[in-house]
Formats: structure tokens, sequence, C-alpha cells
């Protein structure tokens, strides 16, 4: 038996009226998951522990088996065990994303408004531009900071013999004026003024503007935690897994995790992202190259959500079904291998709040050698309806793998 979880980042939402009182994924045109829910099991599952925050990296944890409560030290930790960052104990990780603000003449920089937490889904090649033309000044002015490149806007930085601060995330307070939300640490301030003055001029952020680009014109430091210690995903369920993801942070878990990573040339986080290439990897991975669990992330449906947009929320799923999901169930089918896929976001990201909830998610499992039968389909008021609840995440791993 072979094992697959296709997860869709931010995937679950709220009853939209433009919508007609659907969700995104109850009115995406998903044919594939569609039909896998008549001959599956479908259920909510809680992926986020009470009294603890719904980011991706608690919620992925869960996902994964490990509970968030007992592993959790930090979100930025976990992405810079991906990136390569050689962390002390003593060392406090920070990710540092590389945002837009309004750029409002006039304004003091707390006056300012953030537009965007993702700069327009920046390159990673522009972004390490921009980081190391900041963090040259920085890591002079300010010794014991060091600044890490990572993927797209996602990036992390080191505060030697540091504190763990509450930051609070970009995503959470898009369109609203930063002064509130700052930190309250002088330094870790007044590196993100700085930041500003350096980049609001760059030339590089000059030529975004002149394509239509929102520029990458600010630092902003979230996500604060310490060196994460993760058991052996192989020692705990015996199974040997491989991640495929395009973002630091679910790398970084499977490096904490011992997982081995596969990193697919076009995986970028977006909502252009390189489907058939991840489908095409995790089948392999099965197939061909001796694992017996893959895990497929994709971060698109949540960065839709971000951004606030019904419409591409509704094509980054129904990308993912016919793009993704269609090609792992057709490899697998054609291997001749018995498999279970699970199929669920990690949080919901509704369009209305454009940042995580701790609601249940709906989730989908299909075990090829025992296909049952029903009328439902796949979305988060019909899985509510099936009576069917998990209520703890990081039970989810052992449910698949000894249901």
């Amino acid at each position: 038996m072979k094992y697959v979880v296709i997860l869709g980042d931010g995937m679950a939402d709220w009853p939209l009226e433009e919508l007609g009182g659907g969700t995104p994924l109850s009115c995406a045109k998903t044919p594939v998951m569609d039909e896998l829910a008549k001959v599956s099991e479908i259920g909510t599952v809680a992926t986020i522990p009470e009294g603890m925050a719904p980011g991706s990296d608690t919620a992925n944890l869960s996902v994964l088996g490990y509970d968030p409560k007992k592993y959790y030290t930090g979100r930025s930790p976990l992405e810079a065990l991906s990136i390569g960052v050689d962390m002390k104990d003593t060392d406090v990780v920070f990710r540092c994303n590389i945002v837009t603000l309004t750029e409002e003449e006039g304004l003091l920089y707390e006056e300012q408004s953030i537009v965007d937490h993702s700069s327009d889904e920046i390159s990673t090649e522009d972004a390490d531009v921009l980081l190391k033309a900041v963090s040259r000044e920085l890591e002079k002015e300010f010794p014991g900071y060091h600044f890490y490149t990572g993927t797209s806007y996602r990036h992390c930085m080191v505060w030697e013999n540091g504190q763990v601060l509450e930051l609070t995330p970009p995503h959470d307070v898009l369109t609203q004026k930063i002064g509130q939300y700052l930190p309250k640490d002088e330094v870790l301030r007044k590196m993100q003024e700085k930041s500003y003055e350096i980049l609001k001029n760059h030339p590089l952020n000059a030529r975004r503007k002149a394509k239509g680009l929102n520029p990458a014109n600010s630092f902003w430091f979230w996500g604060a935690g310490t060196k994460p210690i993760l058991t052996s995903f192989e020692e705990a369920y015996h199974k040997k897994g491989v991640m495929i993801s395009a973002v630091d942070l679910l790398k970084g878990i499977a490096v904490g995790a011992g997982m081995d990573r596969v990193l697919v040339e076009g995986a970028n986080g977006g909502l252009n992202t390189n489907y058939e290439g991840k489908a095409k990897a995790a089948v392999e991975a099965l197939t061909t190259k001796g694992y017996d669990f893959a895990y497929i992330h994709v971060e698109a449906p949540d960065e839709m959500g971000h951004q606030g947009s019904v419409e591409k929320k509704i094509k980054s799923i129904e990308y993912l079904d016919e793009r993704l999901i269609r090609l792992v169930k057709e490899g697998m089918d054609a291997s001749g291998e018995d498999y279970r896929m699970l199929i669920l976001p990690d949080h919901p990201t509704p369009i209305k709040v454009r940042t995580h909830v701790a609601e249940p998610v709906p989730y989908l499992l299909y075990d090829s050698s025992a296909p049952q039968e029903h009328t439902w389909h796949y979305n988060e008021k019909e899985a509510a309806k099936s009576g069917i609840t998990v209520a703890h995440g990081w039970d989810m791993m052992k449910y698949l793998f000894e249901k």
C-alpha cells in the first residue's frame, strides 16, 4: 500500500453572497474530486489545537502527525531549516517578508498601510537583490542580526541571543495603517524603517512599478521562534516519506522530520506553479523510487485567499483538481499499486477576512482497494453533513496508515 496527501493550502472558505451562498471549493469545477468523493470517505478534521494561532505551520505539523502543542517552537525556525541556516540553541529566528507599503507622500513610516504581503508574488531572484541591498546596511549598523534569502517574498532573519517576541503577520493587517502593528522592540522597528528608506527608491522597484507590479518596499518581521526538535517521521510511522512543496516552511518541516524533499522546477507557491511537475514527482517517488508516502503541498489557494480574489481562488482549486489530483490518480492507477489518497486543506483562508481561521476543514480519504458508494461531493458543507469528525489533526496520519 502506498500513501499520498494532497494539501491545498487555505482551500476551505466561508459561504459568499457573490457565489450564491457557495464557497470557492463548492463552486469550482472539480470533476476529479467529485468523482473521488462518491467512492471515498469525507469528513472534517480539526487541524489547529485550541488556543493556538491558525497558521500553516501549526496546521501542517498537525496533518503530518505532530501535535503542535508538543513540537511547535515557531514558524520561522522551520523555514530556516529548509534554507540551511545553522541555528544555535540561543538564536531566535524571524520570518522577514518583503511587503508593499503605500508610499503616500508626506506620511511617516508608521502612517503607511500594507497593500500586499507578497509584493505581487515577487520572484526569488528579485527578492534576493533587494534583501542583500538592505541586509548589507543593517548587518553593519546592527551587529548580531543576520539575513537569509528564502523563496519569493518569504525570508529569514536570525537574532543572536535574541528574544521570542509577539509580532503580527502582515497578511492579518492588509489595507490597515501599520503603526499599531509595528514591533515594540526598538531595533526591529528601526530595521523595518531603514529597509523602507532603502527599498522605496531602489532601481529594481522603479522597474517593477514601470511594469505595473507592486514595489517590494519594506521588510516585515514576524513568526519568531527557536530551534525546532522534531522526531523522525519514519521512526514514528515506519514509512519512508517525501515532501513536494515550493515553500520553505514545508521543506523545513521535512528536514526536521527526516523526510526527503523533491524540488520541482517551476514550483513557486503561486497560482501558476508547476502542478504537473509536482504530480509527476509524487508518482515517480511512490512507484519507482521506493517511497511509501508522499506529501504534496500546494500554496496557491491560500495566496489567492490572502489576495481576496474569488476568481483566482476558484481557479487555483480547479488547477489543483485537473492538473495535479487527476494526474496523481491516473499515475497511481496505472502503476497497479494499491494506494490511499488524502485530500484536504490545512486551514481555511476565507475571502471575507483574507487571513487564516481555526475552523475544522473538510477531508476526502480514498482507498483504491476498498472504494465506497456515496452520492456526495467534496466541499465544506457536505463534509460537515457526513457526521464524520477527527478531533485532533495529529491523529490524521495514524488514521491514514491504519484505517
